[in-house]
């Protein structure tokens, strides 16, 4: 499943995985919703509410799109959080990771706390 997240003239391709957490959220699709940052994580809350699911994990590599439940948040990784070790990139807490972003990562960093951010169906 494939989406396409926005940010002002900035857009990235990503790929939904065919998991619980990933089904819920293409199934919400499309919202618009209020960025904020976390170092070089974006998350930003989303009408989905998702438990853990086996696997979650707080080790997450870069491009990974993670569900974090305590927030109901939507999660891009794409390099070092506050909390990050060495090369691992490390959330706050345990996510759902349900997808992975591709192209220029590095253009994400332009998306600051308060941009908006539309995510839809490719």
């Amino acid at each position: 499943m494939k989406i396409i997240i926005e940010s002002g003239a900035s857009s990235w391709q990503a790929t939904i995985n065919q998991t619980p957490t990933g089904q819920m959220i293409f199934e919400a699709l499309p919202f618009k919703c209020t960025a904020s940052r976390w170092g070089k994580e974006i998350y930003f809350i989303i009408p989905v509410a998702a438990d853990l699911e086996p696997g979650s994990t707080n080790i997450v590599s870069k491009g990974d799109l993670g569900y974090w439940p305590t927030g109901n948040a939507f999660c891009i990784f794409f390099g070092a959080t506050p909390i990050s070790e060495g090369n691992k990139i490390v959330a706050a807490s345990a996510v759902n990771i349900f997808g992975s972003i591709a192209g220029d990562l590095e253009s994400l960093d332009q998306v600051a706390d308060g941009d908006e951010i539309y995510v839809k169906k490719a």
